[in-house]
């Protein structure tokens, strides 16, 4: 049974085209080793260099503001006396079209929706021009209050994308919404 089962999960991950997936707590470290992964991966399918640059960029940015932003945190000591926080999210990479795709999900605090919306929405809307200038315009403003570096992340994945991004949000029960992000490149 237990073979079979996950069998049946790896079969539907190779079915959306599912090339890469993550799914649990990350940390920088981990971002650090499943990026290198990651990279590997690509280079020895002889993915383009630019492909594989942009693919990267955004899988960092997208892990990024699950380790910032994800409503769902876990945080401890290490017995060294070190404070560790690892906030989770799942992270998948695959093929559809002929293109390669990014999709990241985490929970985030019901209260955060309306704004995170009408960011990724005025992203979705801009052509690239208007994402070129947009960012140089992002990068001389001084970062928002209780910014962990969200505008600027959201606005380079937008710039990497080959087209809008795709966005959802799921509400939960919890005072909380499941928030997914997609990318194509």
């Amino acid at each position: 049974m237990l073979a079979k089962d996950y069998r049946s999960f790896k079969r539907a991950l190779d079915d959306r085209g599912i090339i890469f997936s993550f799914s649990g707590y990350l940390s920088e470290g981990i971002l650090y080793s499943l990026g290198d992964a990651l990279r590997q991966k690509m280079a020895i399918e002889d993915t383009d260099v630019t492909t594989i640059k942009k693919v990267f960029s955004v899988f960092i940015e997208q892990a990024q503001n699950i380790i910032r932003y994800s409503a769902e945190k876990v945080q401890g000591g290490t017995g060294g006396g070190r404070a560790v926080e690892l906030s989770s999210g799942m992270v998948s990479i695959g093929q559809e079209g002929g293109r390669t795709f990014i999709v990241c999900g985490n929970t985030v605090l019901a209260e955060d929706v309306a704004k995170l919306r009408a960011r990724l929405e005025k992203l979705r809307d801009m052509d690239r021009d208007a994402i070129k200038a947009y960012y140089k315009e992002q990068l001389r403003e001084p970062p928002e209050e209780d910014s962990r570096g969200a505008t600027i992340g959201l606005i380079e994945i937008a710039r990497r994308a080959s087209e809008p991004i795709a966005f959802d949000f799921e509400p939960l029960d919890n005072g909380k919404s499941f928030f997914c992000l997609k990318v194509l490149i």
